[in-house]
């Protein structure tokens, strides 16, 4: 098991395996679906997504500008990410993926070996209802699914909707930098 990071040492959840429908807080129904791969279809959907993402809301340089940066770096990190959307009326309006922690991506020979760094992003008409919870929670019961254990993310420290939202779900802070606060999960062995 590699790991440079302090995780909790209790494990956090049950979480919900996708797929998962919700009414938001607005009354939308949503669906919480984890996509095995980024087939054409999925990938495009998720591009578009990416597309109509307010450049304001990116953090530490992602999601990238411009339709084809937004589909290059998909591309690059789609083989090896662990991905669940959020759908309404089919429509992606939320993406949360979970990024191996290690120089060699191909030579992943168990999830469970390695740390994975989350990044989630949701449309901004679909804020502060109840979406970016789910969404988290379905991402973390898929990666439970999958044989992930240990998740952390880095999130600006002024960012407390997201602090809050994270240490809701079981995350706790490890470390701070400058302007970002690290924190981590443990999901079991």
């Amino acid at each position: 098991m590699s790991g440079t990071r302090p995780y909790p040492d209790e494990p956090s959840g049950p979480f919900p395996s996708p797929t998962t429908t919700l009414e938001d807080r607005d009354g939308r129904q949503i669906d919480i679906v984890a996509l095995d791969s980024f087939a054409d279809e999925s990938l495009e959907d998720v591009v578009e997504m990416y597309v109509q993402f307010d450049p304001e809301d990116r953090a530490q340089g992602i999601p990238p500008t411009g339709e084809q940066r937004i589909r290059d770096w998909l591309e690059a990190i789609a083989e090896n990410t662990v991905n669940v959307v959020a759908r309404h009326d089919g429509d992606v309006v939320g993406h949360a993926m979970l990024v191996p922690d290690t120089g060699d991506p191909a030579a992943i020979d168990d999830p469970g070996d390695i740390e994975w760094e989350l990044a989630i992003f949701v449309l901004q008409a679909y804020q502060r209802a109840g979406i970016g919870t789910e969404l988290l929670e379905g991402l973390l019961g898929h990666a439970i699914d999958v044989g992930i254990e240990r998740v952390w993310l880095t999130v600006e420290r002024w960012n407390n909707p997201a602090i809050a939202l994270y240490e809701r779900v079981g995350f706790e802070a490890t470390g701070t930098e400058s302007f970002e606060q690290e924190m981590a999960i443990f999901l079991g062995e």
